[in-house]
Order: structure tokens, then sequence, then C-alpha cells
């Protein structure tokens, strides 16, 4: 092998000069690769919510806007309080979990609805299904099938989510309140 220039023998490949950056010392913003970026955001929330600012909110846990409302706070309640009371009649526990079922999910069809017609549709069909979780529950009472404090729970919040959705549906025409 022919010498080099310092002396030193050459060798076969030809050495390539590569150009090393202090990166502890360079100012310049290195910028992050896509899979870095991805990470972190995967990662943040997985952070407990303490450790969160107000700008790191997980868009997830953010509810619809009908979530928030009176009513269907109150009609969650009573499906679950429904679904808690283990009502010993095979028979009425059925009607009855699904009377509530059936009452929440048709509130919650009409509340993110903005025609007045759908609306009153569903809410009514709502208040049909809560007037049938109402004797559902009385009955299970009378029968000895159910707790009767938590019949009584049940049914003062039936009535009041009643109210709330004869104050959504609106002035109509129809048969007497009762």
């Amino acid at each position: 092998m022919a010498p080099t220039k310092e002396g030193g023998p050459r060798s076969a490949q030809p050495q390539r000069e590569t150009a090393t950056l202090d990166r502890d010392r360079d100012p310049r913003p290195r910028p992050a690769t896509a899979t870095a970026t991805a990470t972190v955001e995967r990662d943040r929330w997985r952070q407990p919510l303490c450790w969160r600012t107000a700008n790191d909110r997980d868009p997830r846990a953010d509810p619809f806007k009908f979530q928030q409302l009176d009513a269907y706070k109150v009609a969650r309640e009573i499906a679950v309080r429904v679904h808690e009371a283990k009502i010993s009649d095979a028979e009425l526990r059925d009607q009855a979990t699904r009377a509530a079922k059936s009452a929440f999910l048709g509130l919650c069809e009409g509340l993110p609805n903005e025609a007045p017609g759908l609306r009153r549709r569903y809410f009514t069909q709502s208040r049909n299904s809560l007037c049938e979780l109402a004797g559902a529950i009385d009955l299970s009472a009378a029968i000895g099938a159910m707790d009767n404090a938590q019949a009584e729970a049940v049914i003062a919040l039936a009535l009041r989510l009643k109210r709330m959705l004869r104050g959504l549906t609106g002035p109509t025409s129809g048969p007497p309140k009762m």
C-alpha cells in the first residue's frame, strides 16, 4: 500500500469525512420525528389527571352537551337504581329495566334534535316508558318483590323526570294532566 501524506498506509476503502455536531452545544432546535411526537401524544393521556394542565384536556373525556343536563342525569340515575334494585320477580324486573333503559335512551335521542316535532316524539316515548316504569316499580313494591324504600326513591326520581320531560316537550293539546 502506498503511504499517505501523513505517512500512514492507505486503506483500500476511501475514508469519508464525517461532520459531527456537538448536540449539547448546538443552539439550533432539532426537529422531532413523527414517531417521537406520536409517542409523546399517546403517553400524555396516560398521566394522572392531577399532572395535566388545563390545556392538556383529553378530548375523549369531554361529554356531549346534553350529558350535562339535569334531565339526562336523573334519567341515568333512574336506570342505575332500577338495575341495582334486584327485583326478585323476573318478569317485573325485566319490564322495569327495559322501561328504564327505554326512557333514558328516548331522552338521549330527543335532546340533541333541533326539530320540534322529533323532540316531542322522543320525549313522549320517554315519558310513556317512564309511566310504564312507575307501574312496574309500584307493583314490585306492592307484591314484596322490591324494597319499599328503593321503590319510593325511584318513583320520586321518575316524577322529577316527568316534570322535566313535560317542560322539554312544550305546550301540547292533549288529555288533561294527571
